[in-house]
């Protein structure tokens, strides 16, 4: 087993982090796929048990081995449930709860990494993943610099085009195509240093000692949308559908402009409650 070939295919096709887990959960728990004997799966909690298969799924694919994966699923009955139905609402009500908690979060981090305090603004308004909202803000800068911010940033329609950079934005498991932001914080953004990854943690953990809840603001994000968009535009902007749907369906000069409008009166109460 070349365990440093398999690393690399996990870095290629998935975040750094959900490739690190997994290929930590594979080597501990690669027995199991190589034996045939998912008995251990059946004794650990329901949340190990998603995660070691979610692995074991990565390793058996990367091997050749999935129909021998398929065939220990189905010989031990293992289920790819992720809890009850009454958890996520409880999970819900808690996080709707904690917006304005989150709100404040935010406020700080601005206040004590005067660094962040543009970045900040684009993670609340963009709703992307950290790791988007960083490969995105930095290209903004790089474009911006080389006079070619046309390319990324359509200022008709007021839309970051992300399906124009498959390589930063088209991930196999994880992609965004288009995000609705005003031009002013666009230009604000292309005044700015590169942000790495490292560097973010750094300032808010281990600098200010602060939590880190970017997640949370993704969540806060599709919250405040709800008032003004439905469900399928929501998955739509924070890239949960397939490029085909998105093709299909919302590459239209005239829905986007009429997707524009709704997303900036979200916008607009969102910067209110930071202000």
């Amino acid at each position: 087993m070349n365990w440093e070939d398999f690393r690399k295919w996990l870095e290629k096709n998935f975040s750094y982090n959900y490739a690190k887990n997994s290929f930590n959960y594979s080597k501990r728990f690669c027995h199991v796929l190589f034996s045939g004997d998912g008995s251990i799966l059946m004794g650990i909690s329901e949340g190990l048990k998603r995660t070691v298969m979610a692995s074991l799924s990565n390793l058996a694919k990367f091997l050749g081995m999935y129909e021998d994966f398929k065939r220990l699923v189905k010989n031990y009955g293992l289920k790819w449930s992720s809890g009850k139905s009454e958890d996520y609402l409880i999970s819900r009500m808690v996080h709707a709860e904690n917006n304005v908690e989150v709100l404040e979060w935010v406020k700080q981090v601005k206040a004590k990494i005067p660094q962040l305090d543009v970045f900040m603004d684009f993670m609340v308004l963009s709703g992307l993943r950290l790791r988007e909202a960083v490969n995105s803000y930095n290209l903004i800068i790089d474009l911006a610099k080389a006079g070619r911010l046309s390319e990324y940033y359509n200022e008709e329609n007021e839309a970051l085009e992300h399906y124009r950079f498959k390589g930063l934005f088209m991930r196999r498991s994880k992609k965004v195509f288009v995000t609705f932001l005003p031009k002013r914080l666009i230009e604000e953004i292309s005044k700015q240093e590169k942000l790495t990854l490292y560097q973010i943690s750094n300032w808010v953990r281990r600098d200010k000692r602060l939590k880190s809840r970017f997640p949370e603001l993704r969540e806060y994000y599709a919250t405040i949308m709800t008032k003004w968009l439905n469900p399928a535009e929501i998955d739509f902007l924070q890239g949960r559908i397939s490029g085909s749907v998105f093709m299909r369906n919302y590459f239209n000069p005239a829905l986007i402009t009429d997707l524009r409008e709704r997303v900036f009166k979200g916008l607009k109460e969102i910067e209110g409650k930071l202000s």
